[in-house]
Formats: structure tokens, C-alpha cells, sequence
């Protein structure tokens, strides 16, 4: 017998990593040698919070994935458990890259080419998940209206996965190293994104909320 999934179990469960992950960013602030004073330092405490807020970011994708589809089945949860198991290692390549921005930790060239690499192999696994997620819904989803939703979203994040594969070859070939441009190439996303939604609307007739 093929028992009905509990999508509230699964969001609760989802939400219980999101906040384990925010607690390891906190943990992860240096102490004092008598341990009875946190340490927090300017640099320290700018990694943290832009960690704390990326991780924020997608947690919204994923609490938006579930607000759009109410359809629930187990390649679903997989790729959910997949997400959650990339986002807790995700937050400390992460925090890492932004600490050799700040001058909190000193990386050599090859270092610093592999953490690029880390990071966007993250990033990358990440919105594969939500952008499979997407599609499974969307073929399973009866009502057109919701379905191209679903569709579009499918092919949004799915442009993130693009760009961070060619984050990937940038760091991996050390194209532009010396100016952070695997880094920068993210900022494709604004217009890549935004000539989507254009296209998509024009072609589809249908305006996507």
C-alpha cells in the first residue's frame, strides 16, 4: 500500500538543517584562550554576515519551492536531502572565499583556484536540486497555470547551474584568477534571469508571479 507523503514533515525537517547550519556558521567564530570571551573581529564578523544572508537566500528558494507545488513524491525528498546535505558544506567553502576577500585568511593562487572551484561546485549542486525539483513537479502538475509556473522556475535556476559551471571552467583554466573573475561571472545572472522572464512571458502569453 502506497501510504501519502507528509509534505509538513518534510519542511520541518528541511527547516532543522537550515538552522543547524546557521548554528555551525556562529560556532565557527574564534574564541579567546580562556574560552570565556568571543573573539568577534570586524573581518570576522562581515563573513559571518553575508554567510548568515546568502544562507537566508536559499533558504527562500526552498521555502518558495513549496509554497508554488504542494505535489510531493520520493525523487522529491531525495533531491531535498540532497539539497540540505550540499548546504551545510556549502556555508564553509563560502565563508572561506570571503575571508580571503576580507584578509582574514591567506591563500596561495592554486588555494585560492580550488576554493573558486569548491564553491561554485556547491553553488552548482545546489540549484540543480531546486531546478530537478521544479521539473518533477511540473510534469506531474495537471493545472496549466501552475505548471507553467513550475516550468519557469525549472528553467530559471536553471541558468544558475549554467553560469556556475562556467565559474567552474574559469577557476579550473585560472582565467582571470588575479581579479576574482569566477567570481564576478555570477553577476551574469541580473540579465540572464531577467531576458528569461522576458522571453518566457512572450512566448508563454503568461505573466509568471
Amino acid at each position: 500500500m502506497k501510504l501519502p507523503h507528509n509534505i509538513s514533515r518534510v519542511e520541518a525537517f528541511s527547516d532543522a538543517v537550515f538552522a543547524f547550519a546557521a548554528t555551525l556558521l556562529v560556532v565557527s567564530f574564534g574564541t579567546g584562550e580562556d574560552f570565556s570571551v568571543i573573539q568577534v573581529q570586524t573581518t570576522s564578523f562581515i563573513t559571518f554576515g553575508v554567510s548568515f544572508f546568502v544562507l537566508v537566500g536559499l533558504w527562500s528558494v526552498h521555502y518558495n519551492f513549496f509554497r508554488r507545488t504542494n505535489y510531493m513524491d520520493n525523487w522529491i525528498i531525495a533531491l531535498n536531502a540532497v539539497l540540505l546535505f550540499v548546504v551545510l558544506y556549502y556555508v564553509f567553502p563560502l565563508k572561506s572565499l570571503l575571508d580571503t576577500w576580507t584578509g582574514g585568511m591567506g591563500l596561495s593562487f592554486e588555494d585560492f583556484s580550488s576554493l573558486f572551484q569548491l564553491y561554485s561546485l556547491g553553488f552548482l549542486l545546489i540549484f540543480l536540486c531546486v531546478s530537478l525539483m521544479y521539473l518533477r513537479a511540473y510534469k506531474k502538475t495537471k493545472s496549466m497555470k501552475n505548471a507553467l509556473q513550475l516550468l519557469f522556475y525549472t528553467r530559471h535556476f536553471a541558468i544558475y547551474v549554467g553560469v556556475a559551471l562556467l565559474s567552474i571552467c574559469l577557476a579550473k583554466l585560472k582565467i582571470g584568477l588575479q581579479f576574482a573573475l569566477p567570481g564576478l561571472i555570477y553577476a551574469l545572472l541580473g540579465p540572464l534571469c531577467y531576458w528569461h522572464g522576458i522571453t518566457f512571458e512572450k512566448y508563454h502569453n503568461s505573466k509568471i508571479q
